[in-house]
């Protein structure tokens, strides 16, 4: 058989795997293949949402599980030997493989990555795993001890999910680098990605080769520690305790703390973490590393100093480089970064949508009257009060009201049961923004007061239903109010809307408020994120610095203090006792513009174009004229192929069709043609009527005929796809007609129902 004339399926299958298989000896439990490693990049417009094509390998070959070594990409014979090595190298740099291999069938291109050179080989030549493992080793030079420690495997159980990419790489980076000695290691992962999981990954498997026998992790939150015992450290339940009062038990291996449970309350009382002598811990892992334990002056960082000699992995969605509060500078530089916009290109993470709301009030700011009195009876000290000091030195009672009003327009839009929190300036502004909600949304207050709730540091009654709030399976609470109190570490993973009307300084803060709903939960439909911001707090994302490497601070820099928080659960700022706050009625108040964007086919940038450009230009990008178009959907055996292209393109005719109700029964090739090249769209009827008038049916007779009239009839209702479905015969009406076989006889057989099939598709859309 000519070997060119082969796919490259066959090429895989009667070249590659046996090459691989056969004469290299890697057994098949040491092979994936299809292996996708991402999930594809969620897309979506309007309502509308789809899913890109994730990242695929032909072949993975791995070690041991969760231990790959090298990719392998399957070219046909029509290409070159290495005309699959860039894809092979991009994947394997992705997923931190030393090795990648290209092969048309011929043999394969070897490029090595821990010489960085590449060679060709035979089919027989392919190296066997252990050749591959003495080439690694000898790159990585471990001792034999430091050898047990990297080879202990992942904590794997009937209810243990595999380790995505990315939580595999940096498990694997940390425990190799503290094998070697490394004894301060900074983990970065956006919000949403797992890094608990991570961590356990960590803990069991230095635990289970006895490097390390007591661990402390450490969080900030109650609720943090408490999600994790319950959730992915459960596991660790016999051996596990969360440090309670003033008393640290010596006899678990692993302890759950919050900084402030192993500091004295009172000065002059003595810390209860020198209960155990400093080298009792040998592991600690500091959860949200970039809060108060990465402070300089602050009193948990002594925690750390007095375990100075244990091995501490700090863990963050955040680096931060101020003086001051430098994690870079404590822990180092990171040993494996997973941001926010490398989760959302893999699929793993919600994309966003925002809606900036620029209210007149803050865009011209307020100079009161001399001597004007506030509705508190306080003289109002003459300034310009400017949007950084509305809700905190003043607020207006009528601007509240449109900020309430838009929130609950948006959750009208977007689906009332949307969870949603709303960030606002203080406490008193929470509670405000809690009550006017309240009245906006009477009926669903009525089914159950939870609909609206305030949750901040100081409110016992709203923290209880914290629980509540992040169940995936809990409708109530679904709208909540706070300052502080839910801005990290909350888990919520249906959170759909987050609303900021509260300045934001930082751009921790900032990354930490936006991952509140940075999760995806498609099977609870929680396909995307929305963002309400009226502060123009979302500038942020076209900062560098969002998505990117924190730089070192400047020399004489001088930081903002940290804001003052409730300890034990990283509270909400309240109005202090000392702070005077304006209450003002507030007259012609009113949102002035809204700027709807979502982020850009690069990742990186926020386009607000409208649906209908955006879609002309992307599929212009791929079929530069109409006669393009016309030659490609004609040529295609299945239409949904071109569909499908095109969301790689980030286009969803769905999507355009929704946005243009004189698009509704218009066929796809029509919504196309129309949207992209200006052509007059036909509904799909008025194309069926079409081929019936040019008598097409006249050359079939009797059930074959009957066939072909009702494959018609089904496009004219439905579309393309529902005729082009390979089950389409097994249902009405063709069922009556007979079964499958019987009617692909009435053409000639299979091969000539499929040339009638095509000929009905070219008179649908009069192709010549």
């Amino acid at each position: 058989m000519d070997k060119k004339s082969l796919t490259e399926e066959d090429i895989k299958l009667q070249y590659i795997t046996p090459a691989i298989v056969e004469k290299a000896g890697w057994s098949k439990d040491l092979i994936r293949m299809e292996y996708y490693f991402t999930d594809g990049r969620v897309i979506f417009q309007g309502k509308i949402h789809a899913r890109q094509k994730g990242k695929k390998a032909d072949y993975l070959l791995f070690l041991a599980p969760n231990q790959p070594i090298a990719i392998v990409e399957a070219k046909d014979n029509n290409k070159p030997l290495g005309g699959g090595m860039q894809q092979a190298m991009e994947y394997a740099q992705i997923l931190d493989l030393p090795f990648a291999y290209s092969s048309n069938g011929d043999g394969f291109l070897e490029h090595d990555f821990i010489t960085h050179t590449e060679r060709e080989i035979t089919l027989d030549e392919f190296p066997t795993p252990d050749e591959l493992r003495q080439r690694w080793l000898q790159s990585k030079q471990f001792t034999t001890e430091q050898l047990s420690i990297v080879s202990q495997p992942f904590y794997s159980d009937p209810y243990t999910y595999e380790p995505r990419y990315y939580q595999r790489i940096a498990v694997n980076r940390t425990v190799e680098a503290i094998a070697k000695g490394q004894d301060r290691v900074l983990i970065v992962m956006a919000t949403g990605t797992g890094k608990t999981i991570t961590a356990f990954q960590i803990i069991h498997r230095l635990r289970a080769s006895g490097m390390k026998k007591k661990i402390l992790y450490l969080a900030d939150r109650n609720i943090l520690i408490d999600q994790t015992m319950v959730q992915d450290f459960k596991p660790f339940k016999k051996v596990m305790t969360k440090v309670q009062g003033a008393s640290i038990d010596s006899a678990y291996e692993v302890y759950m703390a919050l900084y402030h449970q192993l500091v004295a309350s009172e000065e002059g009382k003595e810390d209860p973490f020198t209960q155990v002598q400093p080298s009792f811990f040998d592991l600690i892992i500091v959860d949200e590393c970039h809060r108060g334990s990465a402070k300089d002056d602050s009193a948990w960082r002594k925690v750390l100093e007095y375990f100075s000699s244990a091995t501490q992995i700090g863990m963050t969605a955040t680096p931060k480089a101020e003086e001051g509060a430098n994690n870079l500078d404590y822990f180092g530089e990171p040993i494996y970064t997973y941001s926010l916009l490398q989760g959302i290109q893999d699929g793993f993470l919600a994309p966003y949508r925002v809606t900036n709301s620029f209210i007149s009030i803050d865009l011209q700011g307020f100079t009161p009257e001399e001597d004007e009195k506030d509705l508190l009876g306080q003289t109002i000290e003459q300034k310009l009060y400017q949007r950084k000091d509305i809700g905190r030195d003043i607020a207006f009672k009528l601007r509240r009201k449109v900020v309430a009003r838009r929130i609950t327009k948006m959750l009208h839009q977007i689906g009332r049961m949307t969870k949603t929190i709303v960030f606002c300036s203080d406490i008193d502004e929470a509670e405000a923004m809690r009550s006017l909600l309240v009245n906006l949304n009477t009926d669903l207050c009525k089914k159950d007061s939870r609909y609206v709730m305030r949750i901040t540091g100081d409110d016992n009654v709203g923290k209880k239903q914290l629980d509540n709030f992040i169940d995936v399976d809990q409708p109530y609470p679904t709208v909540v109010t706070t300052s502080e109190l839910l801005a990290t570490g909350v888990d919520c993973k249906t959170c759909g809307l987050i609303v900021i009307d509260k300045e934001i300084g930082s751009m921790t803060e900032f990354k930490q408020i936006i991952g509140r709903g940075t999760r995806l939960r498609t099977d609870k439909n929680k396909w995307h994120l929305e963002i309400l911001d009226f502060r123009n707090a979302t500038a942020k994302f076209k900062d560098p610095k969002f998505d990117g490497d924190p730089e070192p601070p400047e020399g004489g820099h001088n930081p903002k203090p940290y804001p003052k928080h409730d300890e034990e659960e990283g509270g909400d700022i309240a109005s202090e006792p000392t702070h005077t706050k304006y209450i003002v009625e507030g007259q012609e108040i009113e949102i002035t513009t809204e700027i709807v964007s979502v982020l850009g086919t690069d990742g990186r940038t926020m386009r607000t174009e409208s649906v209908t450009d955006f879609t002309k230009k992307q599929i212009r990008k791929r079929y530069a004229t109409l006669n393009d178009f016309i030659k490609n959907w004609s040529e295609t055996d299945r239409k949904k192929a071109i569909v499908d292209e095109l969301k790689e393109y980030d286009v969803l005719i769905e999507a355009v069709r929704a946005n243009n109700p004189t698009l509704l029964h218009a066929d796809i090739f029509d919504v196309i043609c129309h949207v992209a090249f200006d052509q007059p769209p036909l509904s799909r009827r008025e194309r069926a009527n079409n081929v019936k008038k040019r008598n097409y049916f006249g050359k079939y007779e009797g059930k074959a005929r009957e066939v072909l009239e009702a494959l018609l009839e089904k496009y004219a209702d439905y579309g393309i796809f529902d005729i082009e479905d390979e089950d389409v015969l097994d249902h009405a009406p063709f069922n009556k007609i007979g079964k499958p076989q019987k009617i692909v006889k009435l053409f000639g057989g299979p091969a000539k129902f499929e040339i009638a099939l095509k000929e009905l598709e070219n008179e649908i859309y009069n192709i010549a």
